[in-house]
């Protein structure tokens, strides 16, 4: 009779993934990365990945890791960065707080102002 183990949950999203938690990974998944699909060799580089990143809301605790070969990791994170700043980017627009990059001439926003007369000058001025 084995017995059972308690899942690992890390106590803040800093905290070090254990060895014996990264054991328990590898051999959860046979050893396959999960990005790329083939078997991690002996002495190959590999890293516990999250499958929802904790930028993105996942958490950090042994259910959401899986083994990923360390370039496949990189590009992985990228990813969910890049992921994260859009989402950012959306909500900023939809809360009303982004600037536009390029006001429209003329507009408050804009540093040119035209005068009555027809003469435009600098905001600042």
């Amino acid at each position: 009779m084995t017995r059972s183990l308690t899942e690992w949950i890390g106590a803040t999203p800093d905290t070090a993934i254990p060895a014996r938690v990264r054991v328990r990974v590898f051999e959860r998944f046979g050893g396959i990365c999960q990005e790329t699909g083939r078997k991690i060799a002996a002495g190959e580089a590999w890293d516990c990945d999250h499958t929802i990143a904790l930028i993105n809301g996942g958490e950090h605790r042994e259910g959401n890791l899986r083994p990923v070969l360390r370039a496949a990791h990189r590009a992985k994170t990228k990813d969910d960065v890049a992921q994260k700043a859009k989402t950012a980017r959306v909500r900023k627009k939809h809360l009303g707080l982004a600037k536009a990059k390029c006001p429209l001439p003329g507009s408050k926003a804009s540093r040119w102002k035209r005068k009555i007369s027809g003469e435009t000058v600098r905001r600042d001025e």
